[in-house]
């Protein structure tokens, strides 16, 4: 019966523990009943022993039972390992790649000045010509009135480029002309070429270039005679954009025949 009874589960061992002691007890009745007086306290005692060795070792066994079911280790569910990714498993971040500064940007030298080109207006004449040394001249333009003539077949002294000479404006007061600031060197050409001038003195009057005044102009006595070309050269500044020639009458009517501006 020991043997059977260490075999039986733990919930069901006390249930047959119980059952073992009353069967037990009953037959301990019957057994002091039948013995001696004298006895039966002898019986009695070494039948309770070996009871109480198997409620010790039932004891244990239920012990060990539930420090089995207490002690067990607990699993993680797969989801919250998951859930905590290894750190070696991160992908390692790629380094920035190195940036090289941007130069700051050079600032480009100024540019230099556009330099004027000359300038030769035929003053008279309404097509361009073209002087002894190559020099293209413009049409009549810039005057801010006056009259015009022309006189191709006259001939004209002290000149290789008679052109020049063969036309005039007269009877004007002023003369303009859009240029860059700066230095030039203007030519004012004159020749007397009326009929009605016979000497000095009969045509006289005054011009002013740029701020430099001149006054009393005899182109006659300039040039000593009629139909004789002379060139008066004047040095200025141009300051406000333009080239500005004044003309005032004394005697009879100013006249010019042609004007020469060259950058310095």
């Amino acid at each position: 019966m020991r043997n059977r009874l260490f075999s039986i589960p733990g919930e069901r061992k006390s249930a047959h523990l119980e059952l073992v002691f009353s069967l037990s007890a009953r037959q301990e009745t019957r057994a002091v009943a039948a013995r001696p007086p004298q006895a039966g306290w002898r019986v009695a005692f070494a039948n309770i022993i070996p009871l109480l060795a198997l409620l010790l070792v039932a004891g244990c066994q239920s012990g060990n039972n539930h420090s089995a079911g207490a002690s067990a280790p607990q699993t993680n569910p797969p989801e919250a390992a998951a859930a905590k990714p290894s750190a070696a498993a991160s992908p390692a971040t790629a380094p920035a790649p190195a940036t090289t500064p941007t130069p700051a940007a050079i600032p480009a030298p100024p540019a230099a000045p556009v330099a004027a080109a000359p300038v030769r207006i035929k003053a008279g004449l309404f097509s361009p010509i073209t002087d002894s040394d190559g020099n293209s001249w413009l049409p009549d333009q810039g005057f801010a009135d006056g009259e015009t003539v022309e006189r191709p077949d006259l001939p004209i002294s002290n000149t290789k480029s008679p052109k020049i000479y063969q036309a005039e404006r007269y009877s004007m007061t002023a003369f303009s002309y859009p240029l860059p600031n700066g230095k030039y060197v203007v030519k004012l050409h004159f020749a007397e070429t009326f009929e009605g001038i016979t000497g000095p003195g009969e045509r006289v009057f005054s011009f002013n270039v740029q701020g430099q005044g001149f006054k009393d102009f005899d182109v006659w006595a300039k040039t000593g005679g009629a139909q004789r070309a002379y060139i008066e050269t004047v040095n200025v500044e141009v300051t406000d954009g333009k080239l500005h020639i004044s003309f005032t009458p004394q005697v009879e009517n100013p006249e010019i025949n042609g004007i020469e501006i060259l950058p310095q």
